[in-house]
C-alpha cells in the first residue's frame, strides 16, 4: 500500500520511520519532509506544502494513497480530513470541526467546563482593556494563553502582575501571534507535574499510548520561554496502569463521548497535556496530533504495526485492538539552532559522525533541516531530535546525550537535563522503572 504523511518535522519523520517498518507498506511519501526523511528506506518526499490540501488530495488520488496521516495542526484546522474524506480517501485525523479542540483555546475551556471534565480555572476575553482589569482581580502567577494556533508557543507563564500585563499587551497590542490573538484565556497556574498522554481514538474507542512527558521551556530547569519542545521521555513511572485507565476514562473517553454526540466524531490521535495536581489530574490542553517531540519518543517503543492500527482508527474500527510495547524507555533531545525561540540563522552545515547509524539504541529524527549543495543544513528552530534507547530512563538519556556529541554545527544549543526529573526518581531509594 501507498501512505502519505503530510508534515516536514521532527514528528513526522518519527511517523515515516516506523510507517516504513510496515510490511504492507510499499512506498511512504512525505509533503514536503525533510533532508532526514528523504534517506530512509521506502521513503519518498514529494515537493508539496502541508496547507496545499486540494494538491494532497489531486496526489492522493493520482498515486492511490490508501493512508494519510495529518502530522501539523494547521492542516487539521484547515479542513485536510474533512477535503480528503469527501473525496473517498482515507485520512488519519480529526475533522476540522472536532480540530477545534486544539485550534481555539477559548472553546476547549468551554468545552470542558461544560462537561465536567477538570481543567484549571480560566476567563476569556477578546477586549485588551477588559483583560487588564480582570487580571488586576487575580493573584498571580497565572497563565496568559493566545486563543489560536501559535506553534506551541502561545503559551506564557507569568509569575507576577507585570510579566501578565507584558504578555496581554504582546498577544492582543503587538499582535506577537497574528490573529491567534484575537482572543486570550486568562488561567490559574496549575501546581504539579505535567503529563502528555496520546491516544488513537476512532470516534468511540481509546487506545492510549505510553505516557510521557515534554520539556516546553527552553532553559534548563524550565527557565526561559516556551518552545515547541526541547525534548521528551517515555514512559513517566508515576503514571501507572492505573492512572492511565483513569485518565481515560475520566478525560479522554467523555471528550470523545461528547464530540460523537455533536456529530463530529473524533478520529485520529488525541494528544491530552495534563496536570497531575493533589487533586487529581486537570487537563492543560489537548492537541489533535501526534505531540512534538513526544512521537520521537513514544513511537519507537511501539512494537506491531502501527499502520494497522491507524486504519482501525480511521475506518472506526478500533474496538478490541491491542497495542504491544516495547519494554524500557526512550529519551528524546532536541538540537536547536542558536537563538530560538528567538531570531535563529538557518543554512548552517551539519556534521553527523558515521558511527551515528552503528548504534541500534540510537535514531536520529531530522526536523528543521535541508540539503543545500550536498549538505545537510540547519533549516528551522528545532533542527534535530536525538532519540536514546535503553533498559530504563537514565540508560537512554545516557545514550541520547552520547549521540549528540556526534553532531555539531555552528550555534548548537541543546538543554542538558531532559528527563532528569524522572532519573532522580530512578535513583530514588524504593522507585524502580
Amino acid at each position: 500500500m501507498q501512505v502519505l504523511i503530510v508534515g516536514g518535522g521532527g514528528r513526522e519523520h518519527a511517523l515515516a520511520w516506523k510507517v516504513a517498518q510496515s510490511a504492507a507498506v510499499e512506498t511512504v511519501y512525505v509533503a514536503p519532509g525533510n533532508a532526514g526523511t528523504a534517506l530512509e528506506p521506502k521513503v519518498k518526499n514529494i515537493p508539496l506544502r502541508a496547507d496545499d490540501v486540494e494538491g494532497l488530495r489531486d496526489f492522493a488520488e493520482q498515486h492511490r494513497v490508501e493512508l494519510t496521516i495529518v502530522g501539523p495542526e494547521a492542516a487539521l484546522v484547515a479542513c485536510i480530513v474533512d477535503c480528503f474524506t469527501a473525496a473517498g480517501l482515507r485520512c488519519f485525523g480529526p475533522s476540522q470541526a472536532a480540530a477545534r479542540l486544539e485550534g481555539s483555546k477559548a472553546f476547549c475551556k468551554d468545552f470542558l467546563h461544560r462537561h465536567g471534565i477538570p481543567t484549571a480555572a480560566y476567563r476569556t476575553f477578546t477586549d485588551l482593556a477588559k483583560a487588564e482589569a480582570y487580571l488586576q482581580s487575580q493573584p498571580a502567577p497565572v497563565v496568559i494563553k493566545a486563543d489560536g494556533l501559535a506553534a506551541g508557543k502561545g503559551a506564557i507563564v507569568c509569575r507576577d502582575k507585570p510579566e501578565a500585563r507584558e504578555a496581554l499587551r504582546q498577544i492582543m497590542g503587538e499582535r506577537a501571534f497574528g490573529t491567534a490573538g484575537d482572543a486570550v484565556v486568562i488561567e490559574e497556574l496549575m501546581a504539579g507535574e505535567e503529563l502528555s498522554l496520546l491516544a488513537l481514538t476512532d470516534g468511540k474507542n481509546v487506545l492510549p499510548l505510553a505516557p510521557s512527558q515534554d520539556h516546553k521551556p527552553v532553559g534548563e530547569g524550565d527557565s526561559g520561554p516556551n518552545t515547541g519542545g526541547m525534548g521528551a521521555y517515555a514512559p513517566v513511572t508515576i503514571a501507572g496502569d492505573k492512572l492511565v485507565q483513569d485518565i481515560v476514562q475520566r478525560i479522554m473517553e467523555p471528550v470523545v463521548e461528547e464530540l460523537a454526540r455533536r456529530g463530529m466524531p473524533y478520529r485520529g490521535c488525541l494528544y491530552a497535556g495534563l496536570m497531575l495536581t493533589l487533586q487529581g489530574p486537570k487537563v492543560v490542553e489537548f492537541n489533535c496530533r501526534f505531540g512534538d517531540p513526544e512521537t520521537q519518543a513514544v513511537v519507537p517503543l511501539i512494537e506491531g504495526d502501527l499502520v494497522e492500527l491507524m486504519l482501525e482508527s480511521a475506518g472506526g474500527s478500533l474496538a478490541g485492538a491491542a497495542l504491544a510495547a516495547r519494554p524500557g524507555a526512550a529519551v528524546c533531545v532536541v538540537l536547536a539552532s542558536g537563538g530560538y525561540p528567538g531570531n535563529y540563522e538557518k543554512g548552517k552545515p551539519i556534521t553527523f559522525d558515521p558511527a551515528l547509524d552503528q548504534d541500534q539504541d540510537l535514531v536520529i529524527f531530522h526536523a528543521g533541516t535541508a540539503r543545500k549543495d550536498g549538505r545537510v543544513v540547519t533549516a528551522g528552530g528545532r533542527v534535530l531530535g536525538v532519540t536514546g534507547l535503553g533498559e530504563n530512563v537514565s540508560q537512554a538519556a545516557a545514550k541520547a546525550y552520547q549521540g549528540l556529541e556526534m553532531i555539531s554545527f555552528e550555534g548548537m544549543y541543546c538543554r542538558r537535563d531532559i528527563a532528569r526529573r524522572e532519573i532522580n526518581r530512578l535513583h530514588t531509594p524504593g522507585n524502580r522503572n
